[in-house]
């Protein structure tokens, strides 16, 4: 889709810099995927934060030193 918008130089440039974009088609694209990734990411912790029974850090070592070497069978 074709749009036109006014972005001031110097965040286009810096954007560019940051994003290793070579056009400024690319690094507004980047931009774009970058900020809905964090979006979806933001939504998913506030998703995951709201369960109770997650497993705890020492359950997890409990798990992983009573399993050969702390390696997990994924089968």
């Amino acid at each position: 889709m074709k749009t036109t918008v006014d972005i001031p130089e110097e965040m286009l440039r810096e954007a560019m810099r940051h994003s290793g974009a070579t056009t400024k088609k690319e690094a507004v694209r980047l931009a774009i995927e970058e900020y809905n990734r964090r979006k979806r990411m933001a939504r998913l912790a506030d998703f995951l934060g709201r369960f109770e029974n997650f497993i705890s850090e020492n359950e997890l070592e409990q798990l992983r030193e009573s399993d050969e070497g702390g390696r997990l069978d994924p089968h």
